[in-house]
Order: structure tokens, then sequence, then C-alpha cells
């Protein structure tokens, strides 16, 4: 089984009353129950690293395949909360899909993990050597208890091409991983200089569902 990861950014409006979040994430999270949907969560943003925008919120999803998130996607209750809930107060929205390059157990990281999403824009021309590099420096962190990497498919990607998503036990455990120098081998020249771009979110798994 091939799992697809779905990774949904929101830039809520600043002013708008804390009620209408509220009523945005129980409405996201109540979509767990649609057939097509292996995971689904949604909660506030911990912290994030953004050339594109200041987004607040994030959704993380898990399909059995396109077909499923296709049919997620095109579903009347997906559809009608995308647009009186999620529309009217939000004023940015980036989606981020890839085909996982492992079957991520548990399918559902358990509330309270922490979850950190990398984005990366690769310059055009980029060869595949390095572009293996670049996978295997995000790979290579410690401390992860289940990692994803796949090229995007969406649309709707604001041009980043590349995408992770790294589980942790929790915030410490994702804060003694990483340490204080985020993702350093990022920061490698050779990867640098194939780079346009890079998005980073760290999100808590929220520990209450509707």
């Amino acid at each position: 089984m091939s799992i697809v990861e779905h990774v949904v950014l929101f830039k809520v409006k600043d002013d708008t009353d804390q009620g209408k979040v509220n009523v945005m994430l129980n409405n996201l999270n109540g979509l767990v129950c649609l057939d097509p949907v292996l995971h689904l969560t949604a909660g506030p943003v911990i912290r994030i690293k953004s050339p594109v925008s200041n987004f607040t919120h994030m959704l993380h999803g898990r399909y059995k395949s396109k077909e499923d998130l296709n049919a997620y996607g095109v579903h009347p209750d997906h559809q009608r909360v995308v647009k009186e809930n999620v529309v009217p107060i939000c004023d940015d929205i980036m989606a981020v899909d890839w085909v996982a390059d492992n079957d991520p157990t548990p399918l559902s990281p358990p509330p309270g993990s922490a979850i950190k999403v990398t984005l990366l824009k690769l310059k055009e021309k980029v060869q595949n050597e390095v572009r293996g590099e670049i996978v295997g420096e995000i790979k290579g962190i410690s401390g992860v208890q289940q990692i994803t990497c796949g090229e995007n498919f969406s649309a709707r990607a604001k041009g980043f091409s590349l995408a992770s998503l790294a589980v942790f036990a929790g915030v410490e455990e994702m804060e003694a991983a990483v340490g204080r120098e985020e993702y350093a081998n990022l920061q490698k020249q050779n990867i640098r200089d194939n780079l346009d771009g890079v998005v980073v979110v760290d999100y808590v798994v929220p520990t209450s569902s509707p």
C-alpha cells in the first residue's frame, strides 16, 4: 500500500473571532469519519519558517491512493466545510500532496506527537543525484519515529516540489533531535545552491477531537 500524505496550511485572518477558528477546526477534524480518510487531524501551527505566508493552522491527512484523496476532495461534506468554515476566515491556503516512500506506522500518530513538515522549492534542472542527496539529508535526522518524503503532485503548493513529514514522540523529542541549528544539513552550500525556498512547519497532533 502506498500512503498518500496530504498537508494543508491555512492563514487565518488576523481579526478572526476565536470561536470561528474553533468551528473551522472542529469541522475539519470531523472529516476524519469520511470513507476515503485513513487519518486526519487539524490544529494550530506551533512554529513556522516560511517565505511564502505566515500560516497559522495545519491539516494532515492520509489516504490509500490518489483516487481516495480525490474522492475526499470532492466529497460534499468536505466541500461544505471549505466553503462555509474555511474560505470566509482564511486569506491564504496552500496544499501539498505526495506519495510516501514507505508505509508509516502507526497511520495515525498518537495525540501529543510533534510533526515537522519540510517543503523545498528546488531550482529548475536540479540533477537527480542532488535531489537524492537532499532527501538523504532530510531523512538523516535522528530521534524520529517515522518520516516520509516524496514529490509534490498538488497544483496548490506554490511551486514547492519536495516534501517530508517527520513524526516525533513530542515537542521535547523534536527539539532535542533537531537541536539549535534547525536542519543544519540543509545549510550545506551544495544543497543551498539548489534551493529556491524552504518552508518548515511544526505542529502537534491535537489531544482531543470532536
